[in-house]
């Protein structure tokens, strides 16, 4: 008697993308291993109804149930309403700009059918058009990944094409497929990251591979369509590039040692000097603001007052 496939519920926050959500639930129908549903958290508020009338109005074609939810706070608190409404035996967090080849799912599958020591917690897919050819930039522009005390991880976008199930550290959560067992245990993204997303999915992703094997599938192709619409703006992201990174950094780290301290001073100053030298290059007004963000995030960070309000006054009325 052969087992039923496992199901896959897809879980996606979004807010005011309308058509970025219609491109996905088509895209979706395409798999050749349909998912189970879409969980679709909209984070608009309550009079703004395009995304609702627009999902409503496909739900009866669609090869796999739908499920609509208004719930705003951002995209960690969209994902964890979003895992508690799934009904799958994985969850896949994908986000609305992501257009996945159809076999996304089926490779998906199949690496988890050879895990056979079931400790792989989750699998990343791989992004086509994110690939950073180091070769193409000097060497002190890298991005650098996130680095922690006894962490080497692979950085995701360094990595050129591949056909093979590789170790990760940690991983996005814009293109991923994560066991059940995972969320049984009561993980879930932390409160602490509200609004705009910014490494919320790093720190999820850190804590489960305490306990879990994290993979990337290289089989599994995906594209990133970096939508524009709802995304901070540069000031405040560079606010939260400083003090997001502070709450990963201390929470998995911690404690601090002087040593780890003095790396998370240096690593913010390269950030700096980095985004000002991009500044001043491309006259970028956008760049200006970032380092200005960042400032003020590293002031935050050593007044320690990002413990319990982590974003300041102005940016929280804004929100």
């Amino acid at each position: 008697m052969n087992e039923r496939p496992a199901t896959i519920s897809v879980v996606t926050p979004t807010l005011r993308r309308c058509e970025e959500v219609v491109g996905l639930l088509e895209n979706l129908a395409e798999q050749t291993h349909l998912p189970l549903e879409l969980v679709l958290v909209d984070g608009a508020p309550e009079g703004e109804t395009e995304t609702e009338i627009a999902v409503k109005a496909m739900i009866d074609r669609m090869p796999y149930r739908v499920v609509y939810i208004r719930h705003g706070g951002g995209t960690a608190i969209q994902r964890n309403v979003g895992i508690d409404a799934a009904a799958g035996d994985s969850i896949s967090f994908i986000d609305d700009d992501i257009r996945l080849d159809p076999g996304f799912f089926e490779r998906m599958a199949e690496a988890f059918a050879e895990d056979g020591n079931a400790d792989v917690g989750g699998i990343a897919g791989y992004i086509t058009n994110q690939y950073f050819d180091q070769n193409s930039t000097p060497r002190w522009i890298h991005a650098r990944p996130l680095r922690l005390p006894n962490r080497h991880s692979v950085n995701r976008y360094m990595q050129p094409p591949h056909n093979e199930l590789r170790t990760l550290d940690f991983m996005g959560s814009s293109c991923a497929v994560w066991r059940r067992e995972v969320f049984r245990d009561g993980l879930r993204f932390s409160e602490f990251f509200t609004d705009y997303g910014v490494l919320e999915d790093a720190h999820f992703a850190l804590r489960a591979a305490k306990k879990w094997r994290l993979l990337e599938n290289g089989r599994a192709h995906c594209t990133h369509l970096r939508s524009p619409k709802s995304r901070v703006n540069r000031r405040r992201l560079g606010y939260k590039c400083v003090v997001n990174y502070y709450f990963v950094f201390q929470d998995i780290a911690s404690p601090l040692s002087l040593n780890n301290k003095f790396r998370f001073w240096r690593f913010q100053s390269f950030e700096v000097f980095r985004v000002a030298a991009f500044a001043a290059r491309n006259r970028s007004w956008g760049d200006v603001q970032d380092v200005r963000g960042r400032f003020e995030g590293m002031w935050a960070v050593f007044r320690g007052v990002t413990k319990t309000r982590p974003e300041p006054e102005p940016f929280r009325q804004a929100a």
